[in-house]
């Protein structure tokens, strides 16, 4: 196992994050699922500089992207940008698209539970194959109820990637697991072989190190279903608006460059943007954390 990190979390140049979780002892990064924002040239040459490799995407998943949609246009445009994030990572020598099939946030389904399942096992076989085009490996997410209806749990991701391919695996993350499953270690063991990425953030969305969250056991966990893939840091801090705030000073108030659709993806996670320190206290916590448990 490695740790790795997402970047979607703040809005900074890609080489100051390098910089960042080189720092840190980071491995790699899945890189933020909007293909348009990277060249690929340039950015594997930052990664070269660095010695920071891609593991991997996450799709962000917000707007009209939407693999369960009823309107078959929508479904398309959908298969066609998680095709895009796929071709991104395989072009920076990637190995993982985490998928998240649904638009995060929509909590209302646009067909029947039969209807859904029809069109999100059509458009995910279509993805599928791409990345068997291209190398890389489709990992289903489950998020929880607050953010998608359609797939909470470990046993429902597993369900679409039985669907779809024997070679079709999933993603958890500790946050989401600490919320749906009546045992997260259970979860990870459902998973087992099938399980091709794992994020990583305490039960309050921090660091891991700031919450609850049993990390010396769910490591152990990982390391018993032989899981050997990354450990990614995606921690959404959210944000206190109250005079208990604990930490009044995390939100950046300095014009940032970030486009509106990621930034409303941020705040529809109840965080927004924060300010460097903040953001780095928080990669060097969940560095502090788990790298020990991982050696």
């Amino acid at each position: 196992m490695h740790l790795s990190t997402h970047n979607w979390m703040r809005a900074e140049p890609l080489a100051v994050t390098l910089k960042r979780i080189k720092r840190y002892g980071y491995e790699s990064i899945e890189i933020s699922g909007e293909p348009t924002q990277y060249d690929v040239k340039e950015t594997r040459a930052l990664l070269r500089e660095y010695g920071i490799r891609c593991w991997g995407a996450v799709t962000l998943t917000l707007g009209e992207r939407n693999l369960a949609a009823r309107d078959e246009g929508q479904r398309a445009k959908s298969v066609d940008y998680v095709k895009d994030v796929i071709t991104m990572v395989s072009a920076l020598e990637g190995e993982i698209v985490t998928l998240v099939p649904a638009t995060v946030g929509k909590v209302v389904p646009d067909g029947t539970e039969e209807e859904e399942w029809g069109w999100v096992v059509e458009a995910t076989k279509e993805c599928f194959a791409h990345a068997q085009k291209a190398g890389v490996r489709i990992a289903i997410e489950p998020l929880n109820r607050f953010e998608t209806y359609l797939f909470n749990r470990a046993a429902q991701a597993l369900a679409l990637a039985d669907a779809v391919h024997p070679d079709c695996g999933v993603c958890l993350d500790a946050f989401h697991l600490n919320i749906e499953e009546e045992d997260m270690y259970d979860a990870i063991r459902l998973a087992g072989k099938r399980l091709f990425d794992f994020h990583v953030a305490d039960n309050n969305r921090f660091a891991a190190g700031l919450g609850h969250l049993d990390w010396p056991r769910i490591v152990a966990t990982l390391k018993e279903v032989g899981y050997d893939g990354a450990l990614t840091n995606e921690f959404v801090a959210p944000v206190d608006r109250t005079p208990a705030a604990k930490y009044p000073d995390m939100v950046e108030r300095s014009p940032v460059d970030i486009p509106p659709e990621q930034l409303k993806f941020i705040q529809d996670h109840g965080s927004s943007l924060l300010t460097e320190k903040f953001y780095d206290d928080q990669m060097r916590i969940t560095a502090e954390t788990i790298l020990p448990l991982i050696k």
